[in-house]
This record gives C-alpha cells, structure tokens and sequence, in this order.
C-alpha cells in the first residue's frame, strides 16, 4: 500500500514527466520546425520577432496560471467557439511537432552514441505515452 508520502512523490514525478513531455513538445514545435522566424518570413516583419517571442512566453505563462487557478472565464457561445478553434489549432500544431520530433530520434541517437538502443528509445517513448493516457483515463 503507498503511503502518504510515497502518493506525493508519486504525484510530482508524474507531474514533472508530464511537464517535461509538454515542453518537450513546444520546443520542438518552435525550434524544430522553426515556427517564429517562418511566421516572421511569411508576414515580412522581421523587425516584430521579438514581439513574436514574448507573445509566445506571455501566452504559456498567462495560460499555466489560469490553468493552475480558480479563474473561470464565462463567455457567449461564440466567443467559447472561437476560443475552442485557437486552442485546436493549437493542439493540431503541437501534435505536427511532435512527428517531427519522430523523424530526429535517429539523427539524435546516432549522435549521442545510442544508435543501438533506437528501438529501445523509441518503445520506451510509445509504452510511456500509452501508460500515461490510460493511467489519466483510469484514474482521473
């Protein structure tokens, strides 16, 4: 039986796994597929990059509070639609990045000499995500 203590621990580790596969995903979202500077590229305004950065930093921190909070937001149907839409796009985008991420675990494992242990890599990724989901799904 787990105790208290060891429901904590148990509690922040998935958390913390949680968090390290989200960022994960937006890291590569915005450096692999290089999405700042092809937004930058394609509305020539290369003098806004930065405003494209801290737009993007803003909108994780702001969103991570509301998230954590008891914020609720009580707004027409419209406007949950058109909040529903920027969040799906959102969520199609990040799901795009993380095949991407895919297509560089080869690259990456050459490169830190576990060229050998690819499949490993590549089953402990799947056997830790389908876990996970059905841990949440159950339990949550």
């Amino acid at each position: 039986m787990i105790t208290l203590i060891g429901e904590v621990f148990l509690a922040a580790f998935i958390g913390l796994a949680g968090g390290i596969a989200v960022g994960s995903g937006m890291v590569a979202f915005l450096v692999v597929l290089d999405i700042i500077p092809r937004l930058a590229q394609i509305s020539r305004s290369f003098s806004k990059i930065h405003a494209y950065e801290a737009a993007v930093v803003l909108g994780s921190l702001v969103f991570t509070w509301v998230d954590f909070s008891d914020l609720h937001m009580h707004l027409f149907p419209m406007g949950a639609a058109l909040f529903g839409l920027f969040a799906g796009c959102f969520v199609g985008l990040l799901a795009a990045a993380l095949t991407e991420i895919v297509n560089v675990l080869p690259i990456l494992a050459k490169r830190v000499g576990m060229d050998s242990y690819r499949i490993v890599l590549l089953m402990a990724m799947i056997f830790g995500k389908v876990i996970g989901s059905l841990f949440e799904w159950l339990f949550y």
